[in-house]
């Protein structure tokens, strides 16, 4: 997948995000988050990777909801994107949470000795989230809220300064080689 692409992608999930939570209005859509976009390289289609939270009846009315909530999405980014063409939208679900919870309940049965004999799906997609109770000899919490140090920013994975002779540059220019304009005679 080229650069282009995945600026594309990102650009795509943040705009139809934001469009899922201002401007559609559909009660049919219950808690539903926009995880991943995945454009073909034509930018004719996209992939929509949405994660539902709920029943399996609540995720597929909310997916037939998103479905048809796609042609209004796909003329909003039309207005607001500076795109040459606005993909056609596909919506997917995303059961990685699911099946992640699906993967944490196994552990936790078998961690407690306990042998699973069946498996059968989980009710709720995700967990409900528990507060873990602080015990002697836990490393202390380093969020800014607790007190700790901020985390470092991450840094450009990008060099500074001039290139080496012969490394190419934008657009695959030579930057040891400099063109000049016509002779002035």
């Amino acid at each position: 997948m080229s650069q282009r692409t995945e600026r594309v992608d990102e650009l795509l999930r943040q705009e139809i995000g934001a469009l899922l939570s201002k401007e559609v209005a559909d009660p049919r859509i219950g808690f539903a988050t926009i995880t991943d976009v995945e454009t073909a390289p034509d930018l004719r289609h996209a992939k929509v990777w949405v994660s539902v939270i709920g029943q399996k009846g609540d995720r597929d009315e909310t997916l037939r909801a998103l479905a048809d909530a796609m042609p209004f999405i796909r003329h909003e980014l039309g207005k607001r994107l500076r795109i040459r063409r606005i993909p056609a939208l596909h919506v997917q679900l995303d059961d990685s949470a699911e099946r992640g919870t699906r993967l944490l309940h196994l552990l936790s049965e078998l961690e407690a000795g306990v042998e699973p004999l069946e498996i059968e799906p989980i009710k709720e997609s995700l967990p409900t989230p528990v507060k873990r109770l602080h015990v002697e000899g836990d490393a202390e919490d380093p969020s800014p809220a607790a007190g700790g140090a901020a985390a470092p920013k991450r840094r450009s994975h990008r060099p500074s300064g001039p290139r080496p002779p012969g490394q190419r540059g934008p657009k695959g220019v030579d930057s040891t080689r400099r063109t000049r304009g016509p002779k002035k005679g």
